[in-house]
Formats: C-alpha cells, structure tokens, sequence
C-alpha cells in the first residue's frame, strides 16, 4: 500500500513540475508574442480540450471530431498519459519567418523562452523551500546552507535503539532494545548519523555511552502501602545507566551492533526564510552540477579504460561504470523507489524531495545537448554568431538525433531502476 501510494504521488510531483516548467516557455512566449497552439497538461492520447475564440476570448469545448484541425485560438487539453505537459508554440524552427512564430523572434526572445522553462523550476524550488523555511526544513545534505543566528529547531529528541545484534559488542555491554542514547563519549546526540559518526572515531576502542532505559512494574519490585499492605505500582520512569562497549575493528561487519532509529530534526527560520530559500536552492543546484560532471566524468573514464588490455585498468573501469550506474536513477527509480521512500517519511520529506527535483529538472535542460532547452539555444546561437541560416531540416536532423540518444539513455536507465527494484 505504500509503494502504491508513493508511486501516485511520485507521479503527481513529477506531472506538476514538468507543467510548471512549460508554463515557464507558455508564459515567456506569450509576453513575446509569439503564438501558442496548444498547452498540454499530461502527455497525448488527448481526453478533452477547449478553444479560446480570439475574438470574443471565451472557451469552449473542442469537439473530438475537430481535433484533428487546425484552429485559430488556443487549444487547452489534458491528456492521457501523467508524464508531465507540453507548451506547442507556432513556428518552432528557427528560421521560420512568419508573424507571431518562434522562429521569427528574436534572438534574445527565444533565449527568454527557452530558458524560462529552466527559471520557472528554479522558482519553484525556491518557493517550497521557502515554505518550508517557515514551517519547518529538515536537514538533507551535509553543510546545509542555513542562518543560524535565526534558526530554530523543532521535534528534536535522542536516539533509540530498535534492534541489538547477537554476539555484538552493544550486546555484551548490556544494551537492550528500546533505550534511548543519550550521549556517547559525553557528547548529547540528537540523531543516528551521531552516534555512528562518533563510533567511526574510535574503532577498536572502548566507547561510554549514556542511556536512559525505562522501569515499570514488570521490571522492578512493587511498592507496599504501608497502611493497606498492598502493591502499588507507580508507573514507569526512566533510568540513567553508562554502558561501555569495546567496539570492532574496522574490517568488521559492523562496529557497535545496533539499528538505531531517530525523529528528524526541523529547523525553523523567520526574516532569514527568503535567504535561507534562495541560498539553498544555489546549493542544491551547485550539488547537481557536480554530480552530473561526475557521473560525466566515470562514464567517459570508465568506457576508456574498458579498452585498455591491462586487467587492473579495466577493472577500474568496471568500478567507474557501477559508479556512475548506482548515481543516477530514471523515472521507474524515482517513481517506484524514491518516493515511496520518501512518502512514508511523511509530506515535508516529499516536498523537500520535490523542490531537489524541480532543481535537477532546471539543471538538466540548461545542459547543452539538441534535444534540451540549453542545447536548442547553444544550436542557434552558434548559427547566428557564424551568420549563417539553420535550416528546418538540419535542425530536425540534429534535434532528432540528439533526442533519440536521450531515450537510449532513459531506456538503459529505466532498466537498471527495474534491475534495482527486483
């Protein structure tokens, strides 16, 4: 049942912040006046559209035996597929010359357009950060852009033992399912990443960990009432204790022994909010780029050395590959894996995980590949700096190559996201 609705909402995100990015080029090409055929929620079959009249500016329902015809207004449909949206502007090769077509822009008219798909999910995440600012954003990557001086934290509590590994050091020292850890080596521990960070510093040695542990009438002698020499048990109450535990070597399967579970962390901003949004959507943005330059980087390194004849070479190529293979995920990973994950965390995960896509989806199309916002531009701004005319067919030709490397691409992602699902 969780995965089922994970995947719905996976697939609602995904639907709306496609959208979104195309309502960035409807609106872009509209205030340029360049003509918009039809705007698209969710991908054709179609299901149902309307018509705006240009003259009278009314809508009205579209028959489906007009579908097939062109028409004067604006088509508006929802379609059937909830992979995301369309924006299907007039004109949009770039040398069409007609009045009102892309291709008859300007130069720094279609750059607004084209990129204002890209700003659009910038803003985006900017916006849900920003919510997320004042009501509480939870602490994803390491370094986390924040104010501290106007921070707050909320839901903060220590850390809890779930399970207690036999024959494990946490077992011989005494730990027991359901304490809490309160500090370890005297430093107060508020999550689990804590408590192993600590751990990874002290390999091999012996480790004090605070606990409070809780006692109830199961576990502890009843009390007598003196005046009616009966039992009275007065409920539970928490213990302190000090465990030591000499924890393994490094080599080990593991150092302590214990699953440890902890409520996240929220931190809450006020004046700073808008700050905080903006700076961490610049980091998110900068991690993208850096993971993409990397995953570039193990493919490229990877496939060469995959020819070298030295048996050492090669496996290192081998390792480049799985690199670059375990850092990226498609839209079954994503949809099937990611967000039923993160839906079971509960909604400001969700939308954490939304404002992180809405950055990748920004970062993505400003890559300079034909088939993408950033490539289309970089295509047509090359032509016009060497003055010379980009035919339909050329275009067609370079868009429609890059494009098919693109869905090779997605389908050996999208197999490898199966591969991982099963």
């Amino acid at each position: 049942m969780d995965i089922f609705v994970g995947v719905i909402v996976g697939l609602l995100v995904l639907m709306t912040l496609i959208t979104l990015h195309e309502l960035g080029h409807f609106i872009a090409a509209r205030r340029n006046g360049v003509k918009v055929l039809e705007f698209g929620i969710c991908f054709p079959p179609r299901a149902i559209a309307w018509v705006k009249d240009p003259k009278t500016k009314k809508w009205t329902r579209l028959k489906k035996s007009e579908w097939g015809k062109p028409q004067k207004g604006l088509i508006f449909s929802l379609n059937w597929l909830p992979i995301g949206g369309f924006c299907q502007m007039d004109g949009e090769s770039a040398n069409d010359t007609r009045k009102g077509t892309f291709g008859n822009a300007r130069f720094w008219a279609k750059t607004k357009i084209l990129f204002a798909g890209v700003a659009m999910n910038w803003l985006t995440a900017f916006i849900i950060l920003l919510v997320l600012s004042l009501t509480g954003l939870p602490k994803m990557i390491p370094n986390q852009f924040s104010i501290p001086s106007d921070e707050t934290v909320s839901n903060r509590s220590h850390v809890t033992v779930t399970e207690v590994l036999d024959d494990s050091p946490a077992k011989a020292a005494g730990f027991e399912k359901d304490d809490t850890i309160i500090a370890v080596s005297g430093e107060e521990v508020f999550a689990s990443s804590d408590v192993s960070r600590i751990n990874s510093a002290h390999v091999g040695e012996e480790v004090i960990y605070t606990i409070t542990r809780k006692t109830n009438c199961e576990s502890k002698a009843p009390e007598v009432t003196p005046n009616e020499g009966e039992a009275n048990c007065e409920g539970s109450e928490d213990k302190e204790l000090l465990l030591t535990a000499k924890l393994n070597n490094a080599d080990a399967e593991y150092l302590l022994g214990i699953t440890m579970s902890s409520s996240q962390e929220l931190y809450h901003y006020t004046w700073s909010a808008p700050v905080v949004a903006a700076g961490l959507t610049v980091q998110l943005t900068g991690e993208t780029l850096k993971g993409v330059g990397e995953l570039i980087g193990n493919l490229v390194s990877g496939a060469f050395k995959q020819l070298n004849l030295d048996d050492n070479t090669r496996a290192e190529g081998r390792a480049a590959l799985e690199s670059a293979g375990e850092s990226v995920s498609g839209p079954v990973g994503i949809i099937g894996v990611i967000f039923p994950a993160f839906t079971s965390a509960g909604a400001t995960n969700v939308a954490y995980l939304a404002a992180l896509i809405s950055v990748s989806l920004a970062c993505m199309n400003i890559l300079p590949i034909p088939a993408l916002d950033g490539g289309r531009w970089l295509l047509i701004a090359i032509f016009k700096l060497r003055k010379k005319e980009l035919s339909k067919e050329l275009e067609e030709k370079i868009v429609s190559r890059a494009f098919l490397v693109l869905l090779i691409l997605i389908a050996l992602i999208t197999i490898l996201d199966i591969t991982r699902f099963f």
